[in-house]
């Protein structure tokens, strides 16, 4: 799989599950995403040992490793050989879990399909093990809110962040047709994943609910996703956004 039909398939996955986003026409629709955060876990094919080489074979390189103790969270942030998106593979590391839900949600894991746990779209194809019940949601939920996302969503892209530099016009500007849109955003600089640099002013907007249908049939609507605006807090066109949104604290060495 080549890198444009993989961002393809990202994309086209993500405003599937958000048509709100899909269907939002604030900027052109050949606007590139700064960065696509994507969520996944550390176990079988979806860890990043195993996701690293097919990411690398279609042109990603890996740029640096950040340990998010705090909330679990290994992120691996992937810049391309071109001027397109990078990837922040926020990397759930299950043995930070507590026992019961650490064994709920490898169980959950352990019912995938073997013919879904293989390939170069393993990011883009959805959930490859059933839908948990909302009993375990909530359960999960209550353990750590990306194990819940997880559970239900799968390895997959959970927002996309655009610089408003590159789209020339500034956050407060573009934060206002969002809010205008129906989407406003979280206070401070929260995002449902990662905690952002203090190099950049941040704001998450979350995507209207969806209805979910959990296994028993209970249907419940939740918040999956959203989009982020960023802008620099100080004007420097040398580097990208991507290569600062991380908090440098963070940054760690891997052999």
């Amino acid at each position: 799989m080549q890198r444009e039909e993989f961002v393809q398939q990202l994309w086209l996955d993500y405003v599937h599950t958000h048509p709100d986003i899909g269907g939002l026409r604030l900027w052109p629709l050949h606007t590139a995403a700064e960065y696509l955060t994507l969520v996944t876990l550390n176990y079988g094919p979806f860890a990043m040992h195993a996701l690293s080489l097919p990411l690398s074979r279609m042109g990603y390189r890996s740029v640096g490793h950040y340990a998010m103790a705090d909330k679990g969270l290994l992120i691996h942030l992937m810049a391309p050989s071109d001027d397109s998106s990078w990837l922040v593979l926020a990397e759930l590391q299950i043995g930070t879990l507590s026992k019961v839900p650490r064994e709920a949600l490898t169980s959950l894991v352990h019912q995938s399909h073997p013919a879904d746990c293989k390939g170069h779209n393993l990011l883009c194809r959805g959930r490859p093990w059933p839908m948990p019940s909302w009993e375990l949601y909530q359960q999960l939920q209550n353990a750590h809110p990306l194990a819940a996302w997880l559970a239900v969503m799968g390895p997959r892209l959970h927002h996309a962040g655009f610089d408003c530099y590159r789209m020339h016009a500034s956050i407060d500007t573009l934060s206002e047709q969002l809010e205008n849109a129906g989407m406003p955003p979280l206070s401070g600089q929260q995002n449902g994943v990662f905690s952002v640099s203090n190099l950049l002013e941040h704001r998450f907007y979350p995507a209207t609910p969806q209805k979910m249908v959990f296994r028993d049939g209970d249907e419940h609507r939740l918040c999956l996703g959203g989009l982020a605006l960023t802008q620099k807090q100080v004007n420097d066109a040398h580097e990208r956004v991507a290569e600062i949104l991380l908090p440098f604290h963070t940054r760690c060495e891997m052999a």
